[in-house]
């Protein structure tokens, strides 16, 4: 008599582990490393942008001897756009020409400071130059004629677009608040916490479950 004996019964394997389970914390997070990454370097422009608009306008001019001033009107339009930047540097007022474009303090009213092209440049037998100036945007030249005072006048040299406009909001009480004393703290207290936070290594795998043989 033969006994039959039962098939064994194969070894059940655990399930296969779903493609995403092993995957890198930051391939299942992608959402987040971008919103990260993204405002990282967000913060980093816009301290950057503020330094450099700072040490142009506040520094420069005392180290490097050249003078920024913010158009307010269109008179010099479209070369010079209101809310432009015009950078002057110093030249001999002996060498004026006319075409230059230049900042000057006008001759009358309130003696504002304009920036306007040389259309007519005098010299007088005693060194005085005086000029004639227009805005390229006016139909008609300026009605005065001013002297140069001093040994030095300034020709326009560089023109930045709009960062007037930046100059203009950050003079607003509250927002110079904000970035004079605000700003650094919150800077400072984001650097301590970039030094000092632990680190984690996101691309580690986590532990499998069960040992492998």
């Amino acid at each position: 008599m033969t006994a039959v004996l039962p098939a064994p019964r194969p070894a059940q394997l655990p399930p296969a582990p779903g493609p995403d389970r092993f995957a890198p914390a930051h391939r299942r997070r992608p959402v987040r490393a971008l919103l990260r990454f993204t405002g990282r370097w967000s913060l980093r422009m816009l301290v950057s942008t503020a330094v450099l608009a700072f040490l142009g306008l506040a520094v420069g001019p005392h180290v490097f001897d050249y003078r920024t001033m913010t158009m307010l009107t269109g008179s010099m339009a479209p070369s010079i756009d209101p809310g432009d930047v015009v950078i002057s540097t110093p030249l001999d007022v002996e060498d004026v020409t006319e075409g230059m474009v230049i900042t000057y303090h006008i001759p009358i009213d309130d003696h504002r400071v304009v920036t306007h092209r040389v259309i007519d440049v005098q010299h007088s037998p005693d060194g005085q130059v005086t000029v004639h100036t227009q805005g390229d945007a006016n139909n008609t030249p300026d009605p005065w004629t001013a002297v140069l005072r001093g040994d030095t006048a300034y020709q326009v040299q560089a023109v930045v677009p709009e960062l007037g406009h930046l100059v203009t909001l950050l003079r607003n009480d509250t927002l110079s608040t904000l970035f004079v004393q605000l700003l650094p703290v919150a800077l400072s207290v984001w650097m301590l916490l970039r030094i000092w936070r632990p680190t984690r290594d996101e691309d580690a795998e986590p532990a499998t479950r069960g040992g492998t043989r």
